[in-house]
């Protein structure tokens, strides 16, 4: 897979957040229960503050194990002004060093795709955070830029 070295500034995010694991056979349901609560239940509409609007989901809390417990939180990035609306959180993603691939397809497919073939792939992972961000929301069709903490 391609990919280019980027530095990023630190970035506040809000939205929500709960814990998984790769093996859990839950995963999937956890994951995709909080993109359905996102659209579904008005909390993407809720983020006060949004800087772009894109659809972020962050992976964090875990270390180089592929079968360690994370946390998973879908967000869009704020301003960092605002209180938030009950559950809902911020977290900010750290600046710092980020391979960034560029990732088209389907939604789900080409980011199961994506990530099985990054855990095969030796990069210096900071194993701090992990973030992918939807630059458009077609389900089919979707461009996604995934960025992968470096040491």
């Amino acid at each position: 897979m391609n990919y280019e070295i980027v530095e990023l500034n630190e970035m506040t995010v809000a939205g929500i957040s709960a814990r998984t694991n790769n093996n859990s056979p839950e995963m999937h349901a956890v994951i995709g229960g909080l993109w359905n609560d996102f659209y579904g239940k008005g909390i993407y509409e809720a983020i006060p503050d949004k800087v772009s609007g894109k659809a972020i989901e962050i992976y964090t809390d875990y270390d180089n194990d592929e079968n360690a417990d994370y946390t998973v939180m879908v967000a869009c990035e704020t301003e960092n002004k605002a209180a938030l609306p009950e559950g809902m959180h911020r977290r900010v993603i750290p600046a710092g060093r980020y391979a960034k691939f560029v990732v088209r397809g389907n939604m789900v497919t080409a980011c199961m795709e994506f990530w099985q073939e990054l855990w095969s792939m030796d990069l210096p992972r900071s194993f701090v955070c992990d973030f992918e961000e939807y630059q458009n929301s077609d389900r089919d069709n979707c461009e996604i830029h995934m960025y992968i903490g470096l040491k």
